[in-house]
């Protein structure tokens, strides 16, 4: 092959990979560079330890190692209700390891004075002063004389439609609302929905007794409804985070992850991710 042959195959051959590669130019500009988080958030990101149900604590605390989560609710199955010094102690080492505090005790249910002695004598042993309980209702007036003696606070846990006893925000409001300020309510979102309420209109309405906040996402806002990803339900995340700031909640919201509880890993590494994205950009 003479020069002006080889000379003319080269140029054909540069042409054709520029004409190939240009469209892949002009379809990769440069890289827009993402805006940054402009919100600052009054409120914490936690566990519910009842989403662990099923697996020890260290799976627990590796998770939220894993997944950069600092609190977790303490559930009696990782730390039994009748646990002495020794075994609260090395529960709390355990958790330090993990860069995780446990910042409150429950749900525990409560159906005798006997149960909230109990209750009360453990948060203490825990060294926590926020329980989150589900009493009976005829046993208030003991939960409030607790309260005024330890100085502790006491979330109520709500359950939907499930149960008689506190199925959403409103019971809890007209149960406490005369009762002894430190007594309210953990405001379980995705059971306030399934009850046909509106969470976002309740934590603005009962703010000042939200002590503690269990979020999930659901499928419909009726009984029928369950526990699905964050972002594929009915939860308005964006609106939600946007109350908290407006009420200046400065408490836990902390997930409590109900979907495939045998292998929740990969829906809680999204629901986690979701809400932190939610977070900072709401």
């Amino acid at each position: 092959m003479n020069q002006n042959r080889r000379t003319f195959f080269k140029q054909g051959l540069a042409g054709a990979i520029m004409l190939g590669a240009a469209p892949l130019l002009r379809a990769n500009p440069d890289p827009v560079k993402p805006k940054s988080p402009t919100k600052t958030n009054p409120f914490f990101l936690g566990m519910a330890g009842y989403t662990f149900k099923n697996f020890d604590l260290d799976v627990t605390l590796k998770t939220l190692q894993r997944l950069d989560v600092h609190y977790l609710c303490i559930k009696d199955f990782h730390l039994p209700l009748d646990s002495n010094e020794e075994q609260i102690k090395a529960f709390h080492a355990k958790c330090a390891a993990h860069n995780v505090k446990g910042y409150a005790v429950g749900p525990i249910y409560m159906k005798s004075k006997e149960e909230v002695d109990k209750a009360f004598a453990y948060a203490k042993r825990v060294g926590v002063k926020l329980i989150v309980g589900v009493p009976d209702y005829e046993l208030l007036p003991y939960v409030d004389k607790k309260v005024k003696e330890y100085d502790y606070h006491y979330a109520i846990h709500l359950h939907g439609p499930d149960i008689k006893t506190y199925p959403d925000a409103t019971d809890v409001w007209e149960h406490t609302k005369n009762l002894d300020a430190r007594i309210g309510m953990c405001l379980d979102i995705g059971h306030d929905l399934r009850n046909g309420c509106d969470p976002v209109a309740d934590l603005l309405k009962y703010h000042t007794r939200v002590f503690d906040i269990h979020i999930k996402d659901i499928t419909e806002p009726s009984k029928a409804g369950v526990s699905i990803e964050f972002g594929r339900g009915k939860i308005d995340f964006a609106a939600f985070v946007r109350a908290l700031r407006e009420v200046n909640y400065t408490g836990l919201c902390s997930l409590e992850y109900e979907k495939d509880m045998e292998d929740p890993f990969i829906g809680i590494a999204e629901a986690i991710g979701y809400f932190k994205a939610v977070m900072d950009y709401a």
